[in-house]
């Protein structure tokens, strides 16, 4: 691997430890706030840092062609995956979501292979679709041989937003990476402000000081900070190589979940983890192959 990859791998691998604590955080909010207020409410909050961002490097307009593929951003990463998974974590504890979420890196490299035209080797697909296994099948044990509807809505969530970070992985090649988050929040304000203002006036109760901390970290890392280093990172080492980094975010969170928010871990999801890591560092020595350049 080139210099150059190993930074985006690096770069990815930081995304992925802000991005770890997003479901327990998001688990705490949830518990008061509404998922519609907690999914957009977020995304509306880290709006403002973003156009302030946007103001003082003066950034220039992206093109209608830009735009087009910031929809997708925002479908995936604004609008889908931070309301499906806040549903989510209802019903599921945070260290079974981020199994789950384990399948997201194989969902991110089909659409590198469809949306840049990357070509991952056969012993790629191969490890991307062992760890994939390996997470359907702790979903399964975990659910008694079943899927249950927290399981579905990680499911959409994964989909969508495997969506959002292809597409910004390849927009950052051409804009930079936090300019992509930072356009795609500032670009979905006009669908964000109706929706939250009207959850936050149905809202009642008050709002305790660790709900307010939990949604700040989603807001400000989650939603924004940590896109910086990991649309940087699939820009500048290949989404469909660095999009399997995700895959430690699993540790990361059951990790943390444990430590800092009292879940009981099983010593099964030890061992399905481990699995899932085992697999990334296996791809990580595959080979994948760039898109190439187009040809008059």
């Amino acid at each position: 691997m080139s210099s150059r990859e190993n930074t985006g791998m690096a770069l990815g691998l930081l995304g992925v430890v802000i991005f770890s604590l997003t479901l327990p955080f998001t688990r705490i909010v949830v518990q008061e706030l509404h998922p519609l207020l907690n999914g957009l409410g977020r995304a509306l909050f880290a709006a403002i840092p973003a156009a302030l961002l946007l103001l003082w490097r003066r950034e220039k307009w992206p093109t209608w062609q830009q735009v087009k593929g910031l929809s997708l951003v925002i479908a995936g990463v604004i609008l889908g995956f931070p309301v499906l998974s806040a549903w989510a974590m209802q019903t599921l504890p945070a260290s079974h979501g981020a199994l789950v979420n384990g399948l997201q890196p194989l969902c991110v490299a089909l659409y590198a292979a469809w949306l840049s035209h990357e070509r991952p080797s056969k012993a790629f697909w191969a490890c991307a679709a062992l760890g994939s296994a390996l997470v359907l099948g702790y979903a399964l044990y975990t659910g008694a041989g079943s899927i249950q509807a927290g399981d579905l809505l990680m499911l959409g969530a994964i989909a969508v937003g495997g969506l959002g970070y292809a597409e910004g992985g390849r927009l950052a090649r051409e804009m930079g990476g936090w300019q992509v988050i930072c356009w795609a929040l500032v670009l979905s304000t006009p669908l964000l402000i109706g929706p939250v203002l009207y959850l936050a006036l149905q809202h009642q109760g008050a709002v305790s000081a660790k709900t307010w901390w939990a949604f700040g970290y989603v807001a400000l890392f989650s939603q924004f900070l940590g896109f910086f280093a990991w649309y940087a990172g699939l820009a500048m080492g290949g989404i469909a190589r660095v999009s399997q980094i995700q895959l430690l975010q699993i540790f990361f969170t059951i990790a943390f979940s444990a430590l800092f928010f009292g879940e009981h871990v099983e010593p099964i999801t030890w061992v399905f983890a481990c699995g899932v890591i085992a697999t990334v560092m296996l791809g990580r020595k595959t080979a994948v192959r760039p898109a190439q350049p187009a040809t008059a």
